[in-house]
């Protein structure tokens, strides 16, 4: 049996990308967590572990790189994998919620029938930055009348106070920065 993860392995396998999609711009390159076996399985093991199998109804991912840990905490924790995705992404009826962004606003989406009145749900995205995306999924699951038990992401960022726009949920990010 391999020893557990750390996130101190996981922060040191995450890559550093300069000027990418724009100069100016550090991003945060996630593929070498996910092309280690060991590492992708520990960073769904650190996510979920509050958790136990059943404890949870759904798993809600935020798209696009958060369905990848989101679908592997639903699998873990016998739980339903909930897409938010893009406006005009998803083919059934919708409820929808903006959120800003630098310049201008985005909108993101889920099924009016993905969630259950009371259901239990895990949200997962792979980076928390300045929020708006992740508000914006809290809020849609709220409508649908679902309880957040805790949002989590493998990368924070947190000199950009997202955290703030998650008011009163409990918070689990696996690095920061």
């Amino acid at each position: 049996m391999s020893t557990p993860v750390t996130t101190a392995e996981i922060e040191r396998a995450i890559r550093n990308v300069p000027d990418f999609p724009k100069p100016g711009i550090q991003f945060k390159d996630i593929t070498p967590v996910l092309a280690d076996a060991r590492l992708f399985a520990g960073a769904i093991d650190l996510l979920t572990e509050n958790f136990s199998p059943g404890s949870i109804d759904a798993v809600v991912g935020i798209d696009a790189r958060g369905f990848i840990f989101a679908a592997a905490a639903a699998k873990k924790l016998n739980a339903g994998f909930v897409p938010v995705r893009k406006k005009g992404k998803l083919p059934y009826q919708t409820i929808e919620a903006d959120y800003a962004l630098e310049y201008g606003h985005a909108t993101v989406a889920m099924h009016v029938d993905a969630l259950k009145p009371g259901a239990r749900v895990l949200l997962i995205d792979d980076l928390l930055a300045t929020g708006g995306t992740a508000a914006a999924a809290v809020s849609l699951v709220k409508k649908l009348g679902a309880q957040i038990l805790e949002a989590g992401f493998l990368i924070e960022l947190k000199f950009l106070n997202g955290r703030a726009k998650l008011k009163d949920l409990p918070i689990r990010s696996l690095v920061t920065y």
